[in-house]
Parts: structure tokens; sequence; C-alpha cells
């Protein structure tokens, strides 16, 4: 199961939001995307999602397209203004609402008994904002992966809460060693830190994704 995007660009109404860009990513593998804030980070995760429809190009799952199901098996994790949490909720509640997306009743008790399994419990209570950079990451990130048939996760900008590429890389890595297909959108400045060819936003022809896993 392969997602490929191919000259996908989405127009604004003040003009381009992501400028025609070409990824592809299979499971096992991570793609580190690179590009200045404001040049598509947030289009290029909602095209790959299927939470936005191009308005040129395609993005295909399996060799088709089908935004339905691109959408079952995929996740865009905390991206600004769209998927991302409230700052000011507890953690547990966070959690909670998390896990009854992923099926089942939203409950503070079971809530806790996932934080416990993480070493987070004593976090329950803390505002999301106020969570080491290092510790929202990983919970959001193993949140959004927990989620029934998901294939496909898209951390938009980790590198917003912390310049530590150890906060987040290593985390991309490990679940990709775990089947899923992991994109990683990050700043040119934070990619450059990191012993990998990044790809670009705007770019048609990109180095292939790190392969780790197996799918």
């Amino acid at each position: 199961m392969r997602i490929e995007a191919e000259r996908v660009a989405v127009d604004g109404p003040r003009g381009p939001l992501l400028p025609a860009t070409s990824l592809g990513v299979s499971p096992g593998q991570v793609a580190l995307v690179r590009g200045e804030p404001g040049s598509g980070h947030t289009a290029l995760g909602l095209a790959l999602t299927g939470r936005l429809r191009p308005s040129a190009g395609t993005v295909t799952v399996g060799g088709r397209t089908d935004a339905g199901a691109l959408r079952a098996l995929s996740a865009l994790v905390d991206a600004p203004g769209v998927t991302e949490p409230d700052g000011n909720l507890r953690l547990a509640d966070v959690v909670a609402e998390e896990l009854a997306l992923a099926g089942g009743r939203a409950s503070r008790r079971r809530a806790r008994a996932w934080l416990t399994d993480r070493r987070a419990d004593r976090h329950a209570r803390d505002r999301l904002d106020d969570l080491p950079p290092a510790m929202r990451i990983r919970l959001l990130t193993e949140l959004a992966a927990a989620r029934p048939g998901n294939r496909l996760l898209v951390l938009h900008s980790p590198d917003r809460h912390t310049g530590n590429t150890e906060a987040w890389w290593p985390l991309a890595l490990r679940h990709a060693e775990r089947g899923h297909a992991v994109v990683v959108l990050s700043s040119t400045s934070s990619a450059r830190l990191l012993a990998v060819r990044p790809a670009r936003l705007g770019q048609l022809e990109q180095p292939a994704p790190l392969t780790v896993g197996e799918p």
C-alpha cells in the first residue's frame, strides 16, 4: 500500500497554498519533507490524508484515487489550527477523547490507564501546552497510531515545539519500524540537522524515503 502524491498543488483565495509537489511513501518508510513556514506544510498534510481535494494533481493509495479510504487509514498529527488539540485542555481529557475516536467510551479511567502504560500518568491533570515537548509529540503520535486501520502518520511541524530533533525523529523511525508509513513535515533548518536527504515542498523530483521497517 503506497501513498503517492503526484504534482499536487493547492490554491487559496489569495494565491497558491502549496506549489506543485510530488511525494511517495510506503509502510516501513519515513519521508522527511522540508520547507519554510507558509510554504505549504498544512496543505500537503491535508491532501496526503484525504482531507483536502487538491486544485491540481492526484493523491492515490495503492494506485487508486479514493479520498475516503485515505482518510480512514491516515492521521494528520497536531496540525496547527486543524488537528492540534486545545492547549488549555488537560492531558487526560485529550487522551480520553482520542481513545473514544479510536472506539469505545471517553472515560478518564481509561485515559489514566493508557497514560500509566506510557509512564505519563503523573501529567494527567497538566494542560497540554504545559507538557514537555518530547512527551506531547510522543503521546499525540501514539494516540493517532492507535486508531483502527491507521497506516499513515503525517507529523506536522513537530520542530515548532522544540529544536531538538531527538524529541521527534527517533519517534518517526520507531513507528515506521512498526509498519506505518510516516511523513514528517519540518522546517528547512531542522531538516539540515538530520543525516537524511529530505524531500522539499514545491519539488517534483524527490529523494527516496528512508526505509527502516517492513510493510
